[in-house]
This record gives structure tokens, C-alpha cells and sequence, in this order.
């Protein structure tokens, strides 16, 4: 008996998915429950698993756009048996040498390639067919593998499409299908610079009242909560203060009407192995530093290891993207739509600054907030980033919430 395998529903604005890998190939045995594909929407990756037990058949290819409800591929019932699991006899030491001697011979046949020259061969994309081995009965060595080239020709869909060789060495150009998640990115970004009215206004932090707080207590601080104490966590305690003063900035533009939160959801932009994810801490009004400690760790693991949910990335009110982690001085972040402003932080780097009079070493990051000018007005932006900066600059504020 045959039983189909479809996308899944995985959200109400999600349409379609992309097949981004089979875990297991066409004629495996799969166990019920288990994973057999990795499908990915616009928003983020998901596991397909076995609904019965049987034998795979594959119909969607790895990259294949599907949409939802269709069939991905079909489970065979009753054919095929489970793998079973053999028994090995131990060698003994005065055989092992004889025994390992006969799989090498049987092994490395003519055209096979050492394990050296297989990696070689794959980073260049080449086939051992398209290789003479040089070595013990034709096996393909580092050294031929090294030697290889590949052909110059254009092929459609393939990551390596030509090289071009002149007398400043080789000229590389190769194509890769956009995922889903990259192609939403860059349809949004483009939205919001077209369909808002958007600004940035700066300042600076002397982050030293900060790290001298951190250095103080990081130590018992991790060793009650089980987390380290971050900057995250006093910049999302600092804007969740600052929004209860404006509104606005946690406000969003719908149809014609002006929609206020008496909440703060913040979002939390993170660098996933697939792209920009921008995870929510959910009430992080109500959260201690340590909670959002918490919580940022979490989804970080999870936006790493890509196995956030989509209720996990929508919904935020705010977003706080950090720069700063890759280097960057200054930037203009772009609005997380259909929010209406972002903050930006950005490296720390010790500067010389006044301070009562006298010219100071501090260590000093510049913040950026960019904001939709049709739902803030520019005294609310700048007195908001104005009251995140005091905040930050005496941080026994945010604990005593004045």
C-alpha cells in the first residue's frame, strides 16, 4: 500500500515551500516519525518526517518550489524490510594486518581516489571519471587531483558555470537558485525603503557604566541564574523603558488607523547559516535581565541550529539589531516591517571624550534609530533614543525604573 507524503499547512500566509534537502534517499527504509526532508518557507525551515513506516519514493527534486499540499513523496508499505543489524567478529591482533590489507586492495580499484584527493575533487566539482589515477592500480592521488582542472563550459543551474583563464590566473563566476527565505528578504527590504518614510537619527553611549556593572557581577550573576549577563539584555530593559514613555515607536501603521501595543515584543535580529532571522522575546517588558538573558540564548540555538517556528518570528513590536558583533562603526539599520522602528548598536571603541571639563579614554558605541516619519515624529525619535542613552549611561535606573 502506498501512502502519500504532502506539505503540510505551516502557516496562513505561507503558500508554498521550497524542498531544501532529502534526508534520506529514494529506496531507503524510513521508520515511522522519522525525518526524511528538510522543507523551507519564507519565513523559516522545517523537518518532514515518515507518517508510516516503509519504503521511500521520491517525486519532489531538492530545490523544487511546492506548494502547500502537495505531493512530496510516497511511502511504500509492506515492501522492503527494515535494515537489520549484523554482527561483526572480532579480528585478532595477529590478522588484522592481512584483513586490512585485502579491503585496501579491494577497495581502491582503479579510479577510486584517496580520501585527499575525493575532497580536492569535490571542492573543484569535478567527477574521478574526468581524472587518471597515477597511483597503485590507478588510484587517483592528491597529486593528480591537485593537477585536474575543470572544463570551461556554461551549465545551466550548477553552482560553477565557467572559468575563464587570462594571464591574472582564473575568473570564477558561479549561479546559486535564491531560497525562499532570501527572496522574501530582499522583497521586503526593497517594501519598506519604497513604502516608508524612513529616517535615522544617532547618538552615542559611554558604555563604561555598563561594563564596570558586568565586570562587578557577571561572576555571581552566572552563577545564580546559570547565564552569562550580556548587553543585550540592559539594551532590551532600556528600550522597553523608553517605549512606556513613547508610544509611538511601538506603534504600526494599519490600513488608515494607528495601531499603539501596551506591550513590548522585542525582536531580536540574529545571523542564521541561512539568513537574517529576527527572533521575539514575547513580554519582554516583564522580563528581569536575567529572563531575557535566557531567552536570547534559546532562540539563538535555535536560529543557528534553523529550527525556529514561525510563531516564534512574527508578532514583534520592536526590533534591536546588533552590528556591533561583525565590526561595524555606524550604520542605518532598515525598519523590521510592519513595525515602525529599529535600533541599531554597533561596536565599542575607546574614545576620547569630555567629561566635566576634562578630556577622558571611554568606550563609546554609537546607536542608530531608523523610524517610519508617518507614525513618529522627530521629537518623539530623538527623545526616545536621548532616554535609552540615559539608561544605558546609569543603569541603576533600569533597576530601579526611574
Amino acid at each position: 500500500m502506498s501512502l502519500e507524503i504532502k506539505v503540510p499547512p505551516v502557516g496562513e500566509s505561507i503558500k508554498e515551500v521550497t524542498l531544501s534537502s532529502w534526508k534520506k534517499k529514494d529506496g531507503d527504509y524510513v521508520e515511522m516519525d522519522e525525518v526524511i526532508a528538510e522543507l523551507e518557507s519564507d519565513k523559516a525551515s522545517f523537518e518532514l518526517t515518515a507518517e508510516k513506516g516503509g519504503v521511500l519514493k521520491t517525486i519532489a527534486k531538492e530545490g523544487d518550489t511546492l506548494k502547500i499540499g502537495a505531493v512530496v513523496c510516497n511511502i511504500e508499505e509492506g515492501v522492503g524490510e527494515k535494515p537489520k543489524k549484523t554482527e561483526t567478529t572480532p579480528i585478532a591482533p595477529e590478522q588484522s594486518f592481512v584483513v586490512g590489507a585485502e579491503k585496501a586492495s579491494s577497495s581502491y580499484a582503479s579510479g577510486t581516489p584517496s580520501p585527499s584527493a575525493a575532497k580536492i575533487l569535490a571542492e573543484k566539482g569535478l567527477s574521478t571519471t574526468a581524472v587518471s589515477g597515477s597511483g597503485v592500480d590507478g588510484r587517483i592521488t592528491k597529486e593528480d587531483a591537485t593537477r585536474a582542472e575543470a572544463p570551461v563550459k556554461a551549465v545551466a543551474d550548477q553552482k560553477v558555470i565557467s572559468v575563464i583563464k587570462n594571464s591574472t590566473g582564473d575568473r570564477n563566476t558561479r549561479r546559486e537558485k535564491m531560497s525562499s527565505l532570501r527572496k522574501t528578504i530582499a522583497k521586503r527590504l526593497v517594501a519598506v525603503k519604497n513604502e516608508t518614510a524612513m529616517l535615522t537619527t544617532f547618538n552615542e553611549v559611554d558604555m563604561q557604566p555598563i561594563m564596570e556593572l558586568r565586570s562587578k557581577y557577571k561572576d555571581k550573576f552566572k552563577e545564580k541564574h546559570g547565564v552569562g549577563l550580556g548587553f543585550m539584555s540592559f539594551f532590551t530593559k532600556a528600550v522597553c523603558e523608553a517605549l512606556k514613555e513613547f508610544p509611538a515607536v511601538n506603534a504600526r501603521i494599519e490600513a488608515d488607523e494607528l495601531v499603539y501595543h501596551d506591550f513590548a515584543d522585542i525582536s531580536i535580529a540574529v545571523s542564521a547559516p541561512k539568513g537574517l532571522v529576527v527572533p521575539v522575546i514575547r513580554n519582554a517588558d516583564q522580563m528581569s535581565l536575567a529572563e531575557i538573558e535566557k531567552e536570547v540564548l534559546r532562540l539563538a540555538g535555535k536560529a543557528r541550529e534553523n529550527k525556529l517556528g514561525i510563531d516564534e518570528m512574527t508578532g514583534g513590536t520592536f526590533t534591536i539589531t546588533n552590528g556591533g558583533v561583525f565590526g561595524s562603526m555606524l550604520s542605518t539599520p532598515i525598519i523590521n516591517a510592519p513595525q515602525s522602528a529599529i535600533l541599531g548598536m554597533h561596536n565599542i571603541v575607546e574614545r576620547p571624550v569630555a567629561v566635566n571639563g576634562h578630556v577622558l579614554i571611554r568606550p563609546i558605541m554609537y546607536v542608530a534609530l531608523s523610524y517610519d516619519h508617518r507614525v513618529i515624529d522627530g521629537r518623539e525619535s530623538v527623545g526616545f533614543l536621548v532616554r535609552v542613552k540615559q539608561l544605558l549611561e546609569d543603569p541603576t535606573r533600569l533597576l530601579l525604573g526611574v
